[in-house]
């Protein structure tokens, strides 16, 4: 196998992956699926997760941990809207934790990010993932209702600019080197949970030939998002803009509770012509957010998926193992 040598991450690339992470955060299931993280992947199953990283000498280094947090233990956040309101949290906060793993992983023992860097970081991505789909399309239904934000109209408008800046945020930071490091890793985690949905053995050749599509991404998540708060956030059109602001930040939740559902029931009838049709905007914008990975890429993300199955074998708590 070559050995693929991985830079030392910059804090851009923390910021930028941090960012990705908290703006296409997926949300969890009961299959399993993840995140990119940098040079790695994340996977996580019903009771344990596990993420692989490329290590700057080529190896992959595997941690598997269990899932301890009452939103996977606790009987009321397997409730429908609930679940997944506590699921996209839970997700941030364990994609965070992955990240920062992932990081020290490529630093080595020359320095360590701390926790403190790491709160930072979640709390400049949070302002950032406000900001921007929640300012920004206030600030552009303002502009495009001649400064008159307090309508109905002015909420449709919020939710098309929403959708507009979704996109154009994804095709312009996929233009730089060090997302689409990430977004190819990104396909190599859909390819391996296509695969091994499929029935097919999880090896390098069959994932490979797999789609780096997957109904039950996050980027498609944020689509349904989009399309809910639209119908979730026009009764709100005639509120004052700064009451209305703190409204929609408080609805949040209900919003990614019902696109939640959305998602999973689609996913569950994918293969019928309604399914089929209905996810064909889930499915297309993750072109954006997705690359074709490459062999060392697809392997990390095995490891990822092999762990995680491995942890709810057997049961463990704590799992650290490094794959040649």
């Amino acid at each position: 196998m070559d050995v693929v040598r991985a830079r030392h991450p910059s804090a851009g690339d923390i910021l930028l992956t941090a960012a990705l992470n908290a703006a296409a955060a997926p949300p969890a299931t009961f299959f399993y699926g993840g995140q990119a993280v940098i040079e790695g992947v994340l996977m996580r199953g019903r009771r344990h997760y596990a993420v692989a990283a490329r290590r700057p000498d080529g190896a992959i280094t595997v941690l598997s941990e269990r899932l301890r947090s009452r939103v996977y233990t606790g009987r009321p956040w397997s409730l429908p809207l609930l679940r997944g309101a506590a699921s996209l949290w839970e997700m941030l906060a364990l994609g965070m934790r992955a990240l920062q793993w992932s990081a020290n992983v490529q630093l080595g023992d020359e320095v360590e990010l701390s926790p403190g860097a790491m709160r930072v970081t979640i709390g400049v991505s949070l302002l950032f993932g406000l900001g921007l789909f929640i300012g920004l399309p206030l600030a552009a239904s303002s502009l495009l209702g001649h400064g008159a934000p307090q309508s109905v109209g002015a909420v449709l408008i919020e939710g098309v600019a929403r959708a507009a800046i979704l996109l154009g945020y994804l095709f312009l930071i996929g233009r730089l080197r060090n997302v689409q490091r990430v977004f190819e890793y990104h396909g190599a985690e859909h390819k391996a949970i296509n695969c091994l949905e499929s029935g097919a053995a999880v090896e390098v050749g069959n994932v490979r030939l797999a789609s780096r599509l997957h109904p039950r991404c996050g980027t498609g998540f944020l689509v349904v998002v989009a399309l809910v708060s639209v119908i979730v956030f026009t009764p709100l059109g005639w509120l004052f803009w700064p009451v209305r602001i703190a409204c929609q930040i408080a609805l949040i939740p209900l919003v990614a509770g019902v696109a939640y559902e959305v998602i999973r029931g689609l996913a569950r009838i994918r293969h019928t012509r309604f399914g089929r049709i209905a996810l064909v905007p889930v499915l297309a914008v993750q072109r954006l957010s997705t690359r074709e990975p490459d062999d060392s890429q697809i392997e990390v993300a095995i490891a990822a998926l092999a762990a995680a199955r491995a942890g709810e074998d057997a049961g463990v708590g704590e799992v650290h193992a490094a794959v040649p």
